[in-house]
């Protein structure tokens, strides 16, 4: 399983997440992606939605996210203004550690993803506005690890690269 990892730096606005990257599996789903809700809820991902991702930055304070690309194309903007715009294409997944910013930049007509969280959390929307800065800190510091993988319904490699790794050997991006 091929797997990318970017961790990004509190950028003043965007807080990202202080220890987890941004991990990006491609070509998981390949030829599985109308499956990829079932495979997620089964691993205790819920509150599943489809459609797409916002055209502004955004992130959750309050959960991680994992987002499946189930058709189409995109380029999304993680980490804030000065994050890394990353392509996504059908049957890629990322996962998101709560704080990091995500933007769709731009995609295809027919781009469709999947969202879902760990253990079904109810999820928040921040915007990087300063009233919200102090409480979004708090919420992404006490953000629950997931059981398992969204993908391989395992511990790894999601939780090893978190807890073990805490974003050594990722792409760091310096906002």
């Amino acid at each position: 399983m091929e797997t990318e990892t970017y961790f990004f730096q509190d950028d003043g606005r965007i807080p990202n997440h202080p220890d987890f990257p941004l991990v990006i599996y491609k070509n998981v789903f390949m030829g599985r992606a109308e499956l990829a809700e079932r495979i997620v809820n089964r691993h205790g991902w819920l509150n599943s939605w489809s459609g797409s991702v916002f055209p502004y930055h955004h992130y959750h304070s309050n959960t991680h996210e994992v987002l499946i690309t189930v058709r189409g194309e995109a380029v999304i903007q993680f980490g804030g203004e000065k994050g890394a715009a990353i392509p996504i294409k059908t049957g890629d997944a990322a996962v998101i550690p709560a704080g990091v910013g995500h933007k769709k930049l731009s995609a295809s007509p027919d781009f469709t993803v999947i969202g879902a969280y760990p253990e079904g959390s109810r999820y928040d929307i921040k915007t990087g506005k300063p009233d919200e800065r102090a409480a979004a800190i708090e919420n992404i510091e006490q953000a629950v690890l997931p059981a398992l993988d969204p993908v391989t319904g395992k511990r790894e490699p999601l939780l090893d690269i978190w807890v073990s790794r805490r974003g050594e050997n990722c792409w760091i991006v310096n906002n």
